[in-house]
């Protein structure tokens, strides 16, 4: 059994057991989150939520992504600027899905 969810602006395909890194989610860690938002689940879609579905995870820890570098730089103009970014996250393994 697998469903589509839909969580922090992007669409996951979850099945249970998986671990996801998504985007961070205001849960502490070892606690357990519902996703109420699904799309799909074993080839039956919603419109555009399927009613009464939901999908449980456990939060396994909160993090951040390596750093990316960010650098704008116009030639000829004498400007160049870097920046680095680290994107926070959140592990999460699926535990059921009902539906």
């Amino acid at each position: 059994m697998y469903a589509i969810i839909e969580t922090g602006g992007k669409q996951y395909r979850v099945t249970a057991n998986d671990v996801l890194y998504l985007e961070k989610l205001d849960v502490a860690e070892k606690d357990q989150v519902v996703f109420d938002k699904v799309l799909m689940i074993d080839g039956k879609f919603g419109t555009p939520y399927i009613e009464g579905a939901k999908v449980t995870a456990s939060v396994e820890k909160h993090g951040k992504n390596k750093k990316i570098i960010v650098y704008k730089y116009e030639a000829k103009k004498n400007y160049h600027k870097k920046q680095g970014h680290r994107q926070p996250y959140t592990k999460v393994q699926i535990l059921n899905i009902e539906g």
